[in-house]
């Protein structure tokens, strides 16, 4: 693949949207549900549980991630139950984990699990 094709040479015209992306995810509520939603969707409530913040507060993320096409919906009778639009989030949200791994120095847990069959 051509870096230059798919935007990622100096003077890209993405290079403003990468860093909306990145503010979006500069939220732990908004990186949380990323990782709730890394296996399949969930609903609101789902959500809300499993990141422990009141649903009233997920569901004003979701709209902003929503409207960031980082997630969208599936509605079920009257539960609509939210997924990551594509696999860019998840990756994104554990590249910055990993990292923030090599952080605190030594050897990351996410190169242990590579060495058992690979990483996240």
């Amino acid at each position: 693949m051509n870096a230059d094709k798919c935007g990622l040479s100096v003077d890209s015209g993405y290079v403003e949207l990468a860093v909306e992306v990145f503010a979006m995810l500069a939220d732990a509520t908004r990186v949380r549900i990323v990782l709730a939603l890394r296996d399949g969707e969930l609903s609101v409530n789902e959500l809300a549980e499993a990141v422990g913040k009141p649903q009233s507060a997920v569901s004003q993320h979701l709209a902003k991630m929503r409207l960031a096409r980082m997630v969208s919906t599936r509605q079920e009778g009257t539960r609509v139950y939210y997924r990551l639009e594509n696999e860019h989030a998840r990756q994104l949200v554990a590249d910055a984990i990993f990292q923030a791994e090599h952080s605190l120095g030594g050897t990351p847990p996410h190169h242990h699990q590579q060495s058992g069959g690979g990483a996240a």
